[in-house]
């Protein structure tokens, strides 16, 4: 039993001695696993935060083309008014929405310039609190160039960015917030310019051609004769 005491005892000692020769490099992996923690606390929080305007969204989830969640309030000729939904981890978020302000996102179909029709469309097809994606793509004053996703389904999801295109709703425009020489801008032209193809060989929406009956009459009331006709006409009446 005494040998057992001394063998724990001397093997004690000895790891007394290693640590306290070794004292530097024990403060110094605490530091680093401090640190570490700090890291990773930090970069919880800013996922966990709740961006109340597109100038809280730090700079590099623009640029690594982040996606968030939403929720859609209002539809305006500006653009998507959506309130952000941050990721939740317990007890981090109970703590963060006693300070978190209000605010709604003001979110743009990056690479569509919409016409009217197409924003009685989204307002028709969209319903209120309704949840939506969006991915950064840019961001210009207080406005974020994103892609909108909308779920149609458990697997299924609709970039309504193409869908206004193919709808005819729109024309495909630049895509702001990207270089024009990367990648990614030339992929996401391309599908752009896709949709919108579609809809113009199927004379949708704004590319609808008019009537051969509305053709007629319009080029008869442009026509020089019948506008000399109804000037003529007019001094009549005026003249008795």
């Amino acid at each position: 039993m005494a040998e057992r005491r001394s063998g724990a005892a001397e093997g004690l000692a000895r790891l007394s001695e290693w640590a306290d020769a070794h004292l530097s490099l024990l403060r110094n992996l605490s530091a680093g696993v401090a640190v570490a923690g700090v890291l990773v606390l930090a970069r919880s929080v800013r996922m966990t935060t709740k961006f109340t305007s597109a100038l809280d969204i730090p700079v590099e989830f623009v640029a690594k083309n982040v996606k968030l969640r939403g929720k859609l309030h209002h539809i305006t000729e500006k653009g998507l008014e959506v309130e952000h939904i941050p990721i939740s981890i317990p007890f981090v978020t109970s703590i963060q929405r006693k300070w978190q302000s209000g605010g709604l996102l003001l979110v743009r179909l990056a690479g569509v310039e919409l016409a009217p029709s197409g924003v009685a469309w989204l307002q028709r097809e969209l319903k209120p609190k309704q949840v939506i994606w969006f991915q950064l793509l840019g961001r210009e004053d207080l406005a974020l160039e994103c892609l909108v996703l909308l779920n149609k389904g458990r697997f299924l999801s609709v970039c309504l960015n193409e869908e206004i295109l193919r709808e005819g709703l729109g024309r495909a425009a630049r895509i702001e917030g990207l270089h024009h020489d990367s990648r990614l801008y030339w992929k996401l032209h391309r599908r752009l310019l896709r949709a919108e193809l579609k809809a113009l060989k199927k004379n949708k929406g704004i590319w609808k051609e008019e009537s051969y009956s509305e053709r007629i009459r319009d080029r008869i009331s442009n026509n020089k004769f019948v506008q000399t006709l109804k000037q003529f006409a007019s001094w009549l009446r005026s003249s008795f």
